[in-house]
């Protein structure tokens, strides 16, 4: 297949709409505006139904672009959503927040530099799947006699629950907030996410006969950021492991990275969890305001990646004045060189929604300390220029310019630098072994029991396994982890097999 055999109609893409910028910043909620059924349509005809389809290859839960497509073109919406619902526990969180890692291998990007509208489709069928009543609990007429406990309603935990309550076992899923869905919920805005696709899937899993036990907490010594002990109740690690025949750690890693400057502990210095958590709250009509707010003010937001993108959505939408998003890294280049690439996620410069809604993002530039009044209170940020290099074991290192320093007048500051594992003190009551980094230990190719910890009878997935990483590979995780848990209850599974 060649550039110049490739029909008119195949090279064009159709992006969804978004409401302008003026109005969307006016609210909290979704903005996108989807498209037609003859522009969904349109572009599933521009799928090539390549016979090595890299775009399944490169999707961590290997949904099936190539079929779905083909079914899309020919109009069978209703089998096209069971092709995407045999591989995706909720296709409505992926169509919105995944970043698409599946376009990057489409041959038509390489090809045309217009991928297919893989995650466009993709929510035009769950959409019409829930609309059409498709959606159903599927409720196993068989039960085994094994009870699973998950700790954690992420994409992970609730992936693995799912899983795990469709195989027959009893499922009860601890959450330590007061409603389920994690970092789904309370890390990602209302305007990337709306939380009533949350509610719905949950009241799917209830009926399916997944308990959730809400605003509990297992148990240690010192409870996560923002959690008070006081407003939840507490369950043992050993009365897990009594009570259950496993349990499953898919409690994220919620362990921001902080930034040990001077000034620090100034007011006005707050990590980025703090300001997403209490804005959805406030949203959810869980509390009446937040204690932390960019209203007004001038905000740093410290970290170039997807929190501080969501954080400079947030913080525009509250009110926030000059918006600065710093990060050390270098500007990445505008188009990459796909023959070095394709069909890998290609490192090149991209603007979110947020991004574009008004702030200045800054390149190579390090926070050196933040600066503070006499009231102890935020008023800037000293920052230095950096610039990159290779070292003679090939590494690439930063140095500071000499004479580059500047400020810049600031009275919040955000610090959304990712996360680098699970609260210790949840690992630690359980006994499970940590990495290097401080995430669960737990092989998931090698060994008799894939994401089976030292403990026995506990498993781990999820960021609190890997790390820090998407929403849809977490949701890979735990139905892999739910297929690994089967089989170490029953001695076989007939979960589906995750196929590299």
């Amino acid at each position: 297949m060649t550039k110049q055999n490739l029909k008119p109609a195949q090279a064009q893409r159709i992006e969804f709409g978004h409401q302008s910028i003026q109005e969307r910043v006016k609210h909290f909620n979704e903005f996108t505006i989807t498209l037609s059924d003859e522009q969904i349509h349109a572009q599933a005809q521009r799928c090539l139904h390549c016979g090595t389809p890299f775009c399944s290859a490169n999707c961590p839960l290997h949904n099936r672009p190539v079929d779905f497509n083909r079914l899309v073109r020919d109009g069978k919406w209703r089998a096209a959503w069971e092709c995407l619902n045999a591989t995706n526990s909720f296709p409505e969180f992926t169509s919105r927040v995944c970043p698409a890692i599946c376009e990057a291998g489409c041959t038509q990007y390489y090809l045309q530099d217009a991928a297919v509208g893989i995650k466009t489709i993709e929510r035009a069928i769950i959409d019409r799947a829930w609309l059409s009543g498709w959606v159903k609990p599927a409720v196993v007429q068989q039960k085994t006699t094994k009870r699973v406990a998950v700790v954690g309603s992420g994409p992970a935990g609730l992936a693995c629950a799912q899983q795990l309550a469709r195989a027959g076992h009893d499922v009860v899923v601890y959450e330590k907030n007061t409603r389920a869905g994690g970092l789904l919920r309370y890390g990602i805005p209302d305007f990337k996410l709306s939380k009533h696709l949350i509610d719905c899937r949950i009241e799917q899993m209830q009926a399916e006969g997944v308990k959730f036990e809400l605003a509990t907490a297992v148990a240690v010594e010192e409870f996560p950021r923002g959690v008070h002990s006081d407003a939840i109740e507490t369950v043992s690690a050993d009365e897990l492991r009594q009570n259950f025949d496993a349990v499953v750690l898919a409690c994220g890693a919620e362990t921001p990275r902080d930034l040990p400057v001077e000034g620090r502990q100034g007011k006005g210095a707050h990590f980025a969890l703090e300001l997403l958590q209490g804005a959805n709250k406030v949203l959810a009509g869980e509390l009446k305001e937040t204690a932390v707010s960019a209203k007004g003010c001038d905000v740093a937001i410290i970290g170039g990646g997807d929190t501080g993108s969501d954080c400079v959505g947030i913080a525009r939408r509250q009110g926030a004045g000059k918006i600065y998003q710093i990060d050390i890294s270098a500007c990445p280049p505008e188009k990459e060189d796909k023959e070095l690439t394709w069909p890998d996620w290609p490192y090149k410069l991209r603007t979110s929604t947020s991004q574009e809604e008004g702030c200045e993002r800054l390149w190579n530039t390090a926070t050196k300390r933040i600066l503070l009044n006499d009231k102890g209170e935020v008023r800037g940020i000293e920052c230095v220029k950096l610039q990159w290099e290779v070292d003679e074991r090939g590494r690439r290192i930063s140095k500071e310019v000499p004479d580059s320093r500047f400020e810049i007048s600031v009275s919040r500051v955000f610090i959304a630098m990712g996360f680098l594992h699970a609260a210790q003190p949840l690992l630690e009551v359980f006994g499970v072994k940590t990495d290097a980094r401080g995430n669960a230990q737990a092989e998931i190719e090698t060994g008799k029991h894939p994401f089976a910890t030292s403990v026995e009878g506990v498993f781990a997935c999820g960021d609190a396994r890997s790390g820090q990483s998407l929403v849809v590979r977490a949701m890979s995780e735990g139905r892999r982890c739910a297929r690994a848990v089967d089989l170490y209850l029953m001695g076989s599974t007939d979960l589906p097999q995750w196929r590299p």
